[in-house]
């Protein structure tokens, strides 16, 4: 509780020492590259994706942001008063380091891998955070960037908050009599679509939404042909919202593939914000509640109010 104390007045005063002095013997930091990285000083930070960028936010930590990246869309409030470092998978060594970081928080994936590397022998702890598409993973990747921040008490109150709506999404997620089949299409190249397989993002969302996916032969993202569409037997298709690069549903359901499922059948088609509803950050369980009510209208009565939308904001203090 003192430490907490600590945190609430450094954050009142705005002043760096306080930050500095938490970290003067240093926290260690076992990451996604099974290495042990010892933290210092969080006083400027950078974070290299939304859902890290998101979860400083909810910590209260927003003041020791110095960078974010353009995948960092929630709070609108990061893209707006950060520097911005680039996209996750094509950032610059050079963009990174002129922002004198003393900590860089990264999603595993970030990327090129040239980049890293550099980062990696720079002066500078890097921090890679684990990305796995689970409730467990999501909890741990709250507690990971807590734990490097030297806030482990706010992270796990985060943590008991998201795990609060992961509990509350499994009770209505237990509702669903037949599991709809849903087609995740990132988008159509050339009248070819590319869907994404297991061991992704959208796989576990559908699941966690109570559905399943319509793809289950291989992992990750493969661009399919007609007829694996129609083998599939799609009941909907779910993508989400790329400003002028979205996928709209009337070619979906022009789609000569598309055109002989459920899909074009029903009009079946739900888009929905891209960090939302893949990002698997702290709103990730409101995210799939609501994939789910969209997949089955009559469980809209029976979702609630998650509750880390009232109880979060204790966790910045």
């Amino acid at each position: 509780m003192t430490f907490c104390r600590t945190l609430t007045t450094f954050l009142f005063t705005g002043t760096i020492a306080l930050a500095s002095t938490a970290h003067a013997a240093g926290i260690t930091v076992h990451d996604a590259r099974n290495r042990d990285v010892t933290v210092a000083d969080v006083a400027r930070t950078v974070s290299i994706g939304g859902a890290i960028t998101e979860i400083l936010y909810a910590l209260g930590l927003e003041s020791r942001l110095v960078g974010v990246d353009t995948t960092s869309l929630y709070p609108a409030a990061a893209l707006h008063d950060k520097p911005n470092v680039g996209y996750m998978r094509q950032i610059s060594a050079e963009g990174v380091l002129g922002l004198n970081p003393t900590l860089i928080l990264a999603i595993q994936g970030s990327g090129p891998r040239e980049t890293m590397d550099i980062l990696e022998t720079a002066k500078v702890p890097l921090v890679l955070v684990p990305e796995t598409f689970s409730e467990d993973g999501l909890i741990e990747k709250i507690r990971l960037v807590g734990h490097a921040m030297g806030v482990d008490a706010r992270a796990e109150c985060l943590s008991a908050a998201v795990g609060a709506d992961l509990a509350q999404l499994r009770a209505l997620r237990a509702k669903v009599k037949k599991p709809v089949r849903v087609m995740f299409v990132m988008s159509l190249q050339n009248g070819r679509a590319m869907v994404a397989g297991h061991k992704t993002a959208a796989d576990e969302i559908i699941q966690l939404a109570g559905a399943a996916n319509a793809v289950d032969d291989y992992d990750g993202y493969k661009i399919i042909g007609d007829e694996a569409i129609v083998a599939a037997k799609p009941d909907v298709v779910l993508s989400i919202e790329r400003g002028k690069e979205s996928l709209q549903a009337d070619a979906v359901y022009a789609h000569p593939g598309f055109a002989l499922t459920p899909v074009a059948a029903n009009k079946s088609f739900i888009t929905m914000d891209g960090l939302y509803l893949l990002g698997f950050g702290p709103r990730t369980a409101a995210a799939a509640r609501d994939l789910s009510v969209k997949l089955y209208p009559a469980l809209a009565d029976q979702g609630g109010a998650f509750p880390s939308a009232l109880s979060a904001a204790n966790c910045r203090q």
